[in-house]
């Protein structure tokens, strides 16, 4: 297995493995400890180190600017937090969409048998930012280890185009893929959908509207740290309101981009936790952080699905934050990713 690694993945990555002593010299503070969790120390570390660099930013301005800082933020993180695996072959489609044509980029690792199964992922950044480079390198892993195609979708972003934009391109995305089967060289009908934060809000959304559509429903989803419900109501919510990478504040300012009209905040196309029927929803993975204010509205949707009959496995990371699965400059960053990886690969080959 190759990989690529920029300098800057590589100096923050050297960083944070130094001895746990000198890194506690760095940090100059005790254990994090909320809620019965101990807060990774070598997380702990890189909040320290970036917010005393002013890595650590909040962006919250109501201009144009203040949009694009935020989306340069997200591309100047994505390429430090996780190398580029070289197995696997990339490259760029652009389909149909509703509202014009949506790029796409499809993962195959080197080797794989034609026929395999197929994942759908949806980026995450709040609907306001991300990309297929800014999560190019999760995209990469998840080929090598999941022995499916991945086929990344650069849905519309707000404000530019808000609620239900990225909806929508998320479904038709769904739908091209099931209905190209043959020129992806992908087993038909065997499509998932995966998504990380907003992402994992558009594969639960996918999952639940293809229950009632003419397009096949999801053989399984991987809902990572995902964005259930826009009330913000969870105890999560204030427990870690600050000082874990997603704020309360960030939260607001992608929710007034992305859903200004707060009577959409009930519908379950925004907020999946709102859907009242959820029998039938395919089989899901559910991962939350233990420091990540979408932590318990994460677990209330794996219950719910549980509680209508759906299978579910459930997994918090206690000692994580919001945004961990592209972190793979952590000393162990790389094997949770691939730990969830593989439990979504199980599911896309195991269900019937």
């Amino acid at each position: 297995m190759g990989e690529r690694r920029s300098l800057a993945h590589r100096a923050v990555s050297g960083l944070l493995r130094l001895p746990e002593p000198v890194l506690d010299r760095m940090i100059g503070a005790p254990h994090v400890e909320i809620d019965g969790r101990v807060l990774d120390r070598r997380l702990q570390a890189m909040i320290t180190i970036g917010g005393r660099l002013g890595i650590v930013e909040e962006i919250l301005g109501e201009d144009e600017t203040a949009v694009q800082a935020r989306r340069d933020s997200l591309t100047r993180s994505a390429a430090i937090g996780m190398p580029l695996r070289t197995n696997v072959h990339v490259s760029g489609r652009r389909i149909p969409g509703p509202a014009g044509g949506i790029p796409l980029r499809v993962y195959r690792r080197y080797g794989l048998a034609e026929g395999a199964p197929a994942i759908v992922y949806l980026h995450g950044g709040g609907w306001v930012a991300g990309d297929l480079d800014t999560h190019d390198g999760s995209c990469r892993l998840l080929a090598d280890e999941s022995e499916c195609v991945i086929v990344s979708v650069d849905y519309r972003l707000a404000p530019e185009h808000p609620f239900p934009a990225a909806v929508d391109d998320a479904v038709a995305a769904y739908r091209w893929v099931h209905d190209h089967a043959a020129e992806l060289s992908i087993e038909p009908g065997r499509v998932g959908v995966m998504g990380d934060s907003a992402g994992g809000n558009l594969a639960a959304v996918i999952a639940q509207v293809t229950r009632d559509t003419d397009v096949p429903p999801p053989v399984a989803q991987c809902l990572v740290y995902p964005s259930t419900d826009a009330h913000f109501r969870e105890p999560s919510h204030e427990l870690f309101r600050e000082g874990y990478f997603l704020t309360r504040a960030s939260m607001e300012w992608f929710r007034a981009r992305y859903l200004p009209d707060r009577s959409d905040w009930d519908s379950p196309l925004a907020s999946p936790i709102e859907q009242r029927d959820l029998s039938g929803v395919c089989p899901a993975l559910v991962i939350t952080a233990g420091f990540d204010p979408l932590r318990d509205e994460g677990r209330k949707y794996a219950e719910a699905m549980t509680d209508a009959g759906g299978t579910v496995r459930y997994r918090c990371y206690d000692d994580m934050v919001h945004g961990f699965f592209g972190m793979g400059v952590l000393p162990n960053g790389i094997a949770m990713a691939s730990e969830i990886a593989l439990g979504m690969a199980e599911l896309m080959h195991d269900t019937p």
